[in-house]
């Protein structure tokens, strides 16, 4: 061997020990205190050209379309390595399929009409955050790849700094994968009786994701904003909660209901429930990404121990503002109070996608007639994110502007009860509220 040729080899050899660390092939024993990831509150099908795949409570079900990705999210709080073994049945016949996390692949032949762990080996975490856990079907001779229940995980990486959803109680795993709702919450100045809130709302390019809800002017007895309802279908949305609790408006008592007092051209009226009851209307409305909007609240006690709540809402670069509603909520003497804005998802298919929204030019009207604007918030979120079993959450300054950003799984986050405050624009809303509809 010439010198050349050895320097050459010595090199491969060098490049040859420096590769990426793989996943081991040594059979691994969980320790007792093993973690195990639901499939059901933490998985998505990514890709699929069928429509029977589905994430249930029990897991992944009728996986059969060799293009189906089925990704499961997983929040490390630490680098190391961790064991991987997987739990699933397959109905009939055999399956090869493939693992990947960090670019690293394993495949693995399973069969069996009983519930089985399958080990994966060892798999080095190179940093903390959110880890992908990619599964995928490479062949099969029955009619499904398999029904997978969850993941085993232990290691030096594994600790209770994890967020994912842990189980089902209370349908977190429903919630889980909404992903976290995320506020800001406004203080008002104290002694000041709030007769109007004012916000402007940007959703910036790109973030606007099927079944989000940008929520402008949130207060003690409802809420006030747009939505992404489907690919064809965008709302302006102002619900008001009745003092009765319950999640059916059908059981609230008559001297207990939201009352409409009057509503805009073209929006819709009715009783909402789920999530408490009361009335709801929305107009149907093809907001635009990109595009600043105006929302307008006013909320003041009136007769008979009644408050009225009433909403409008613009277009920046509009002259009049379209009235959405107005309604009067019983046993409530109240001026408006708990302002806040919000960020959520409702459809948890799309949990997994990131979208993010801004808030700017924060005012409230006192009943005496006096403007003060709103330049502190404070960053709070649901239970879903104080549980820590989503961490894919931020909030903050944007500018002049606050925003808040969810899902999608992105690693950096912002620790809820953060304080922001955002420079003084000096910008009293031009409304001429006496020529308001």
């Amino acid at each position: 061997m010439t010198v050349l040729s050895w320097i050459q080899a010595l090199i491969l050899l060098i490049l040859a020990c420096q590769k990426e660390p793989v996943p081991s092939e040594t059979p691994i024993t969980h320790a007792a205190d093993v973690v195990r990831v639901p499939i059901g509150g933490n998985s998505w099908i990514t890709k699929s050209s069928e429509r029977t795949a589905a994430i249930t409570k029990e897991g992944l079900t009728n996986w059969s379309a060799t293009d189906s990705k089925i990704t499961t999210y997983v929040r490390f709080g630490k680098a190391g390595t961790i064991n991987l073994s997987i739990q699933l049945r397959v109905p009939d016949g055999k399956s090869r399929l493939r693992l990947t996390l960090q670019g690293k692949s394993k495949e693995l032949d399973v069969q069996g009409a009983t519930l089985t762990e399958y080990e994966l080996g060892q798999w080095p975490i190179q940093k903390a955050g959110y880890a992908q856990l990619v599964l995928e079907g490479l062949s099969k001779t029955g009619a499904t790849f398999a029904e997978v229940t969850d993941f085993g995980l232990s290691g030096e990486a594994v600790d209770d700094n994890m967020a994912f959803v842990r189980n089902n109680d209370g349908n977190f795993f429903y919630w889980g994968r909404r992903g976290p709702s995320v506020h800001l919450r406004y203080p008002i100045p104290d002694g000041v009786e709030t007769e109007w809130f004012y916000n402007e709302v940007t959703v910036p390019p790109g973030n606007d994701v099927i079944g989000s809800y940008y929520m402008a002017n949130g207060f003690g007895e409802g809420y006030f904003g747009m939505q992404v309802n489907s690919a064809t279908e965008r709302r302006i949305l102002f619900s008001v909660w009745s003092p009765f609790q319950t999640d059916d408006p059908s059981k609230i008592p008559a001297d207990q209901k939201i009352l409409l007092d009057r509503k805009g051209n073209n929006v819709v009226t009715n009783d909402f429930g789920n999530e408490g009851s009361g009335g709801q209307s929305y107009l149907r409305y093809n907001w635009k990404a990109g595009q600043t909007y105006q929302f307008l609240l006013r909320g003041r006690p009136v007769e008979n121990g009644y408050t009225m709540y009433t909403a409008y809402f613009k277009a920046i670069n509009e002259t009049n503002w379209q009235l959405i509603a107005s309604f009067r909520r019983p046993k409530t003497t109240t001026y408006l109070k708990s302002l806040y804005s919000f960020l959520e998802n409702f459809i948890s298919e799309t949990g997994n996608v990131q979208r993010e929204v801004e808030f700017s030019n924060q005012w409230i009207r006192s009943r005496e007639g006096k403007w003060y604007e709103l330049t502190n918030a404070q960053f709070t979120g649901d239970n879903t994110a104080r549980k820590s079993y989503r961490m894919d959450y931020a909030g903050g300054l944007n500018g002049q502007r606050f925003f808040l950003r969810n899902c999608g799984f992105f690693d950096t986050y912002t620790p809820l009860k953060s304080d922001f405050t955002r420079p003084a624009l000096r910008k009293i809303p031009r409304i001429g509220l006496e020529s308001l509809p």
